[in-house]
């Protein structure tokens, strides 16, 4: 049985951070930059959009390279490289980001963040495989799961740290108060970052530790599959151009100018509603009354512009269903051609690879479009009523609710007694939950409503007990949990639906690297094809978050979750098929047998 490289695999981890550092902090950047920039739902989620996008365009780019020069580019750099230039690259995306900071642009905003993607989507397609290299391929999970817990640790401080950044302090800030933030300390914020980027690139690239990951094996021309992906992103072009072009149309027009008739009561509303803080009962009172009469003179602008509105959320979820429908349904049809002719199709002869890009492009969906939509949900009264800066310890449990799950995972990944195992996978949640409760809590943000969120928190525990470190089984747990607690989410309100949505977060914890594992499994030579494939999957977070946030605009936000029920409903799936046709190719991963923590 191959030995786990322990020096090269802590070295690893460290870049693992940088993506949940990053990616959450989008989760307060969309509430912010919703009220900052006027902002619908769904322009909100261009922001997930930009940066998931990259990830696919990078991978893209990576495959067509390797098809080109007969040789895998990542291959030839190796992994230790390739990390590195990830890094740089990265760090020349947070240069961008300040530039569209200094020029308080959103959409150049969003060019920062697609060129901080990009460097993730080279590092991502390096460090997956790397990390199951490292060690025993059959617990190669548990080591991603390793690199996830310290993910999982950017993402419970990513959010707390940008809140800090937009804010200014923990303090709540209102909506109107929002609009007239000075953006300086997001300059300092990707400042920061960026020589966090050139940092960890010089840790890496200088450790001797880290084995260069280089392999000279020339590539199979895959050209069949590589005019399939190509298609399937002009298929998806094509179906994004209508949903932009919407925003310029002339119901766009007339709804600005309904809008504009009633600005200044709009205004007006905000201050009021600023004003209302720390208010006595009696003060209060007259504010809230006229409140009150602002909002029935506006009642009738908005149903006027309800009714313009309607046709074109229509519309626009139309065509972004249909960009769902051209992955949904193009990888299958790919697979199914592959069958009767492997030749040219590379990778994608493997139908474990084809359904694991959906289920990749499906987690990474929910994953993040839970993430993105909570802050909005938030707002709703029945679930508090809170204020965009008000949601950051709810989105860094969120969040922090993967390390939680992740912590749990990764004990496997080290060598020691099963008595000791199983202690440790008890300790290691609650300490994870103790350490969330107490970041958030050192940020000044309030921390009992979320007290007694340690209760699904046991019961992610049990689950994972249940799952016993294997892959399928581990998966296919944890979608159960995921479409329940969503279930829960939906038919309730309150504490308790925010607790379910939650742990939306616990169910998705340790789901990458079993889905990642099972869809490599038996590649061979393929395998760093087939990574590139899954890491270009992780466009599922530009696209259905932008779905759900288009759904939230039709039928609310509280509905709209009801998109996270059939993204785990197709994990639990893919789980369970998987299983069988590993077995045909005489690869188990579940049996007794497999002994885990080398």
């Amino acid at each position: 049985m191959q030995k786990t490289n322990y020096g090269a695999l802590t070295t690893l981890i460290t870049v693992f951070f940088f993506w949940g550092f990053i990616a959450a902090g989008n989760s307060i950047f969309i509430p912010f930059c919703k009220n900052y920039f006027h902002l619908d739902q769904f322009q909100s989620q261009l922001i997930d959009f930009a940066f998931y996008l990259a990830y696919y365009v990078g991978a893209l780019f990576l495959f067509i390279y390797s098809f080109i020069g007969n040789k895998d580019l990542v291959g030839k750099w190796g992994y230790k490289k390739s990390i590195v230039y990830g890094l740089l690259f990265s760090a020349l995306g947070a240069a961008a980001m300040i530039v569209a900071v200094e020029g308080n642009t959103f959409y150049g905003m969003l060019i920062g963040l697609f060129i901080v993607a990009l460097g993730f989507s080279l590092q991502q397609t390096s460090a997956q495989p790397f990390a199951i290299s490292l060690g025993d391929p059959a617990t190669g999970s548990t080591r991603v799961n390793l690199g996830g817990g310290i993910n999982s640790l950017g993402t419970t401080i990513g959010p707390l740290v940008i809140a800090l950044a937009l804010f200014g302090s923990a303090s709540a800030v209102c909506d109107k108060e929002i609009t007239n933030l000075p953006l300086g300390k997001v300059i300092t914020l990707y400042v920061f970052v960026g020589l966090l980027f050139i940092g960890a690139a010089a840790l890496f690239g200088f450790s001797k530790k880290v084995p260069s990951g280089v392999t000279e094996d020339e590539q199979e021309k895959s050209p069949k599959a590589l005019y399939a992906m190509l298609l399937i992103t002009a298929l998806l072009i094509i179906a994004f151009i209508p949903v932009f072009m919407s925003y310029k149309g002339e119901a766009m027009q007339k709804i600005a100018e309904i809008q504009s008739t009633f600005s200044a009561e709009s205004a007006r509303l905000s201050d009021l509603e600023c004003d209302l803080k720390g208010k006595t009962t009696e003060s209060a009172s007259a504010i809230i009354s006229e409140m009150n009469s602002i909002k029935e003179k506006t009642q009738s602008q908005n149903l006027a512009i309800a009714e313009l509105k309607k046709p074109l959320e229509d519309t626009r979820l139309m065509w972004l269903l249909i960009a769902l429908g051209v992955v949904v349904v193009g990888l299958p049809v790919c697979n199914q051609m592959a069958s009767k002719n492997k030749q040219g199709w590379g990778a994608m002869q493997f139908p474990q690879l084809v359904l694991g890009m959906l289920a990749i492009f499906v987690y990474v969906g929910v994953e993040v479009a839970i993430g993105s939509n909570l802050g909005e949900l938030l707002k709703q009264g029945e679930f508090g009523s809170y204020r965009a800066s008000e949601v950051a310890p709810f989105i860094a449990m969120y969040w922090g609710s993967l390390m939680i799950g992740r912590w749990t995972g990764a004990v496997a990944a080290f060598t020691m007694p099963d008595s000791r195992k199983r202690i440790l996978k008890i300790v290691a949640p609650l300490l994870a939950f103790i350490i969330v409760m107490s970041l958030t809590a050192l940020a000044g943000h309030n921390v009992a409503p979320l007290k007694w969120y340690i209760i699904c928190v046991i019961i992610q525990m049990a689950v994972a007990y249940f799952s016993n470190d294997k892959p399928a089984r581990t998966l296919l747990y944890f979608s159960l949990m995921g479409v329940i607690a969503m279930v829960v989410g939906l038919m309730s309100s309150g504490t308790i639906a925010i607790y379910a949505f939650l742990s939306g977060g616990l169910a998705c914890s340790i789901m990458w690297p079993s889905i990642f594992t099972l869809s490599v499994a038996g590649l061979g030579r393929y395998t760093t094809q087939g990574s590139a494939f899954l890491i270009m999957m992780i466009l599922g977070g530009g696209i259905i978050p932008p779905i759900q946030g288009k759904l939230a605009d039709i039928i609310g936000i509280h509905q709209s979750f009801i998109i996270a029920v059939v993204c785990f409903a197709y994990l639990g799936f893919f789980a369970w098929i998987v299983k069988s046709i590993l077995r045909k190719q005489d690869i188990d991963y579940e049996s007794d047998a497999t002994v885990s923590g080398h």
